[in-house]
């Protein structure tokens, strides 16, 4: 198969990541958040998500396509999108068969036909993550684990980025584990908003099974000990958290 300059480009950039003569295993995340307009119906949106981009995806070889509302109903709404992929390289190709994809195209005819007055939403921002070494695959939660938390966390330096990925890798997951703070994924945001940053993701059954279980968090007595750690210290500079629930379509 003919590489596009995309898939070039991301080729490299895996190779100074981990390295020529080692083959990643660690999946590579996008997340979109959808802005939506006031008085435009969300509907034509969903019905794109549902009845022509998770479809194409799924038959492209990519599993467990989320999509989340926001819980308190911000204004405007937002739409969350996460599409876990096998590697850099399957991102690159996948966007690239998009393009030309007959079924695709004709799934997509009312959507790409809306008039500006009718569109969606106003813009929409993407986010590519690569998996952590602590958690390389994404877990998908169980039926009950409907809940949905997402972290952002900003670093004021690489190094401080570094280091916050180091203590989760080395420390952090294995706490958050025992404290049931179940992790669905954990990303490096490697293009997007909020550089130098890390993503994650958690899934409770209820806002108060997430209440409790990060008050046991913070009562830990490992974490308190990792997170006295000066070589630990200072490495997140603002948090940002929104609180998700899936949609009836959502394989997440």
């Amino acid at each position: 198969m003919k590489k596009t300059f995309l898939s070039i480009i991301l080729t490299a950039l895996t190779f100074s990541l981990f390295g020529q003569n080692t083959t990643p295993k660690k999946e590579f995340y996008e997340i979109r958040e959808y802005e939506l307009r006031f008085g435009s119906p969300a509907a034509n949106l969903e019905n794109y998500f549902k009845n022509a981009l998770i479809p194409v995806l799924n038959r492209l070889g990519v599993k467990n396509v989320g999509v989340f509302k926001e819980i308190g109903k911000s204004e405007p709404a937002k739409l969350y999108v996460f599409i876990p992929y096998n590697s850099m390289e399957q991102y690159a190709i996948i966007n690239s068969q998009l393009k030309s994809d007959q079924k695709f195209n004709e799934s997509s005819v009312d959507y790409n036909g809306l008039l500006p007055d009718k569109a969606p939403y106003s813009r929409y921002k993407t986010s590519l993550l690569i998996a952590f070494d602590g958690l390389s695959q994404m877990i998908k939660p169980n039926a009950e684990q409907r809940f949905f938390e997402m972290r952002t966390y900003e670093s004021f330096s690489e190094d401080a980025a570094r280091r916050k990925r180091k203590m989760f890798n080395d420390e952090e997951i294995k706490i958050f584990y025992n404290t049931k703070l179940n992790p669905v994924f954990f990303g490096e945001v490697v293009a997007g908003e909020h550089q130098p940053c890390l993503t994650y993701m958690l899934t409770f059954k209820n806002m108060e099974e997430r209440d409790a279980n990060w008050k046991a968090f913070s009562a830990d007595a490992d974490w308190k000990r990792v997170s006295s750690l000066p070589e630990y210290a200072n490495t997140v500079s603002r948090i940002i958290r929104v609180f998700l629930e899936p949609t009836a379509y959502s394989q997440i």
